[in-house]
This record gives C-alpha cells, structure tokens and sequence, in this order.
C-alpha cells in the first residue's frame, strides 16, 4: 500500500493504515448494494404488493385482499421432492439459481363470503449473497451448514471458518447472484432525479424557449411533463395521453382554480411576472372548469359521447398528470400549485432570474441500486401473475370449483418473469445489459465491477458535457476509473470511501414538516 500518513487528532497519532483497514474489513465496498437489496426485501416487496391491495374479478362481490409478504431463505428443491437450504458453492458447481420462494397471505371474498386465509407460494426470488436472507449471513450459516454438510459443533468455529466450511471464500464480498450457476451483478444505474423540476433553453420556431420539466413517477410510471414559454409568452403545457400542447391557464382552470386572480397569485406576486400572466389570461378561451374539462375532453377523446369526453378528461388528469403528486380528484389542488411554481420558474428564467439547471449536477441526479432494479422487475412480473390468477379464479369459479389460491397461484408465472432478466440482462423499458457476468479476472476487478455506475445515455452520440468530469463529482465517483473509447465517461466508478445512502420514507419527513406547522394543501 506504500507509505502510511500519521494524522494528528488532538494529542493522538493515528495511522491511516489502521483506518483503512478497519474501513474495508466490514465489507463497505459492496454495502450499498447488500444494504438496497435488504431494504427491498423488508420495504420495497410489501409496497408493490399495497399498490394492489385486492385482486378484482369479474364476478359480482368476489375479489382476493392481499396481505403481507415474506421471502424464504435459499433452498433447493430435489428430484425426490425434499426441499433442503441451498449453498451458493451448491448453486454455482450444479447450474442452479440462488433463490429463495416468496410467501403471500391472501385472502378470497366469494359473493361477500369471507374465505379463510391462505399462505400462498407465489414464486422465487433471486437473491444477493451476504444479504439478511443468504443462508451466508451470520445470522442462517450455522442452521444451512447443520443441514447441507451436516457439520457439528459450529460454536467453536468464527464465522470466517464456518464460511470455508460453506465452500466460499472468506474474502468475497458478496453483493451479486447466481443465476443457472453464472455469478452476475447489477451495475447500478445512474438517472435524473424525478419529481423535480429542471430548467432549461432550447431553440424552437428559431429562436431560444424556456423550459420547466419535470419527470413525475410513481408505482413504477414515469411521466414527462414540460412547461414552455411559446409564441407572445403564452405558457403550454405537455403530458402524456395528451395529443397537442394545451394553454397553461386552461390546465390551471380544468385543475379547478377558476379565477384569473386566483391563477396569477398561485404563480407569482412580481409584478414584471404578474404582467406576462396576464397576457396568458387574455389568450384562455374558457371560463370555468366544466369549460376546460371539456375542451381537454375533445382533445384526447375527439369525435366521442359528451359523456365519455368528460370522463376521459378527468381520468387523464388524475392518472397522467403529476401522477406523484396523486391519482385522484383531491389531488388536483396540490398539482396545481406545482404546476404554478413550474410557470414561475419559467418567467424567472425568461427574465434573468435564475440560470439554467445543471443535469451533470449529481444534485440533480439518482443512482437506482440492485434492491431498485430489482422492484421494478418484482412489479412486472407481479401484475403478469396477477392477470394468470384472476383468469384462473374466473375459470374455477363457471367450472363451479371452489375458489383456493394455493390452485389458482402458478408460481413459474412469476418466477420466469424475474429470472429471465436476470439472466439476460434484458430489463423493463427497452434497457440491456443491466445485469452483467461478473469479471473474475481478479480480486480488483470484481470489487470494481459491484462499484461500477452507469449512464443511460447512447454510446454513438458525443454527449461531451455528460462525459466530462463534473466537480461535484469529487469524493463520490473515481476520476480516472473509466473505460477508453464509446464508453468513456458514462461508465464510472465510486470513489474508494463513497457510500450511498438508500433514501427515507416520504411520510415520515411529512409528518415531520406537519409537526413544524406546515399546512398540507387540502383539495377544493
């Protein structure tokens, strides 16, 4: 390691030797994937399964309520039909995957009569080595071991024996999976921050525009909405499922502020932004908020019933429009002052204000770790099998069988949905090579490998900015660690002592800002 530093703390000496070491012996370098992968397991499965809550047949008064999660630990199932823990030495020698079943509390309401409550396989679920699961971890390696290699007297061995016992190496950092006996890893994956709000200028109709964007996401749908200062200062707002751009001041009224004092004070109290509002009420074309939901109406369902054009509206605004913000009507209120302080920050722009956001900012970005990745494949994977019970349900229910899950429930449904991924690389959306072989070519280059980040960004563009090293950059990704040629710079790696954080519970810091006296925005 060549020469130690001595640092002084007060009349202490300490040798960063002795720092380092204790630093990387506690398995730091793959933490942040052992720690996302874990929280996953206890918070990201169950909140998949709450966006669902039941399972809605089309049978009057018969649906399936879900209740809680829980995943197994590693076990593999015999020729013979006897299930025994699964070893990853096991796994990888016999082109096993590493993976534990997954357990579902349901229960069936058929015609209004409450079934009893059935713990239903759902399927199998990969999982990382070392995490709360593994049949590794200190807390499981001694019954895995009692069971597979029969060893005794495990109390007199450390944990690094015991791992030796196990066929692993003490050294291995863990953090990846098995998949049909092939280690692979999940290269963390480095976006923008969704719901929040960029600016930007991009030159249109010949000449330069100022752009609000936000890229609203939630249960696993991500919206793009963009606010923009068009021709005469006239804002126009862009979502999904909306054909054309629609005038700002008609979305504000359609959202339920109705007055034009109303609307000019959601967004600003500068005069000079006051006086560009201004010109945007004058060009609205409607006055109330029937109005506007009909004028939306005829854009997205033209030709269609009154009837279905209003209904068509509203759900587009509730569904499509800042879906983090809320799916329902009481939300409405909350989207509109978001999508005033968007309007405000255009003018703001507009008038020299403020500077453009900087996207290579890692304020402004997100890294979705393993735990992440794999929510987004659990939810695609979960609606599949949700759409296989629901069919199977239904057909027991003319065939006049009895409705049970533990039936209804094929389990391979889910589990071919996860491990195909897995084991391609092939991800939800269009993305490749999300999962990767594991290079073990040597110790570095697999510590590497699990610290590597990637950009979403095309290799055959020249994206120089994005490549570029970036100073907020310092202390958390590795400066010359990139790869030459088509890759260079959108492939990095963390820096030796980064470590990322896993986030926090959205409700916990609103109770807390409600605590403080902040007053939640109430629907009107």
């Amino acid at each position: 390691m060549g020469k130690s530093k001595i640092v002084w703390l007060g009349d202490n000496m300490l040798d960063t030797r002795i720092l380092a070491r204790s630093y990387f012996t506690h398995e730091r370098l793959v933490k942040h994937q052992i720690d996302s992968f874990n929280r996953f397991v206890e918070e990201g499965l169950q909140k998949v399964i709450n966006e669902q809550k039941i399972i809605e047949l089309d049978i009057p008064d018969t649906y399936v309520k879900l209740g809680r999660i829980k995943v197994g630990k590693p076990i593999v199932k015999e020729a013979d039909g006897t299930k025994r823990p699964l070893l990853p030495a096991d796994a990888r020698l016999r082109n096993l995957s590493y993976a534990a079943p997954i357990y579902l509390e349901t229960t069936v309401i058929d015609e209004g009569r409450e079934l009893e409550p059935e713990i239903v396989e759902i399927g199998m679920l990969p999982i990382m080595l070392k995490s709360k699961v593994c049949n590794l971890h200190p807390d499981n390696i001694d019954e895995a071991l009692s069971i597979s290699r029969k060893v005794e007297n495990l109390e007199s061995l450390t944990y690094d024996e015991k791992l030796c016992k196990a066929g692993e190496d003490p050294l291995d950092p863990g953090g990846y999976f098995i998949i049909n006996g092939s280690e692979r890893a999940l290269v963390t994956l480095e976006d923008l921050a969704p719901n929040k709000i960029l600016l930007e200028k991009e030159e249109k109709y010949g000449e330069m525009i100022e752009l609000a964007k936000c890229f609203s996401q939630r249960a696993g749908y991500r919206a793009l909405i963009v606010v923009e200062r068009g021709k005469n200062n006239v804002l126009e707002v862009t979502f999904p499922q909306l054909p054309k751009p629609i005038k700002f001041v008609n979305l504000m009224k359609a959202l339920g502020v109705e007055t034009d004092q109303e609307i000019v004070e959601m967004v600003s109290t500068n005069p000079e932004i006051m006086k560009y509002m201004l010109q945007n009420i004058e060009e609205a074309n409607v006055e109330t908020q029937e109005e506007a939901i009909e004028y939306i109406g005829r854009r997205v369902a033209p030709g269609q019933s009154r009837e279905y054009r209003i209904q068509r509206a509203e759900q587009v605004l509730d569904q499509y429009f800042l879906p983090h913000l809320g799916t329902d009507k009481e939300s409405r209120k909350a989207k509109a002052f978001f999508l005033a302080r968007m309007a405000e920050l255009v003018f703001e722009l507009y008038l020299g204000m403020r500077k453009e956001d900087d996207k290579d900012h890692y304020a402004n970005k997100r890294l979705k770790l393993a735990g992440d990745l794999m929510e987004e494949i659990f939810r695609v994977a979960f609606l599949r099998l949700i759409k296989d019970v629901k069919y199977q349900l239904e057909r027991a229910k003319v065939r006049g069988r009895p409705l049970k899950m533990s039936t209804a429930v094929r389990s391979d449904v889910l589990t071919d949905r996860i491990m195909h991924p897995m084991a391609t690389g092939n991800w939800v959306g269009g993305r490749t090579g999300v999962s990767q072989l594991i290079d073990r070519h040597n110790y570095m280059s697999v510590l590497s490998h699990l610290r590597r980040v990637v950009s979403p960004l095309s290799r055959s563009q020249p994206h120089f900015e994005a490549r570029d090293l970036h100073p907020t950059q310092w202390g958390r990704i590795c400066p010359s660690e990139t790869p030459e040629g088509p890759n260079c710079g959108l492939v990095k790696n963390f820096a030796e002592y980064a470590e990322v954080s896993v986030g926090t519970d959205e409700e916990e810091i609103r109770k807390l800002l409600f605590d403080l006296g902040v007053e939640p925005i109430r629907g009107g």
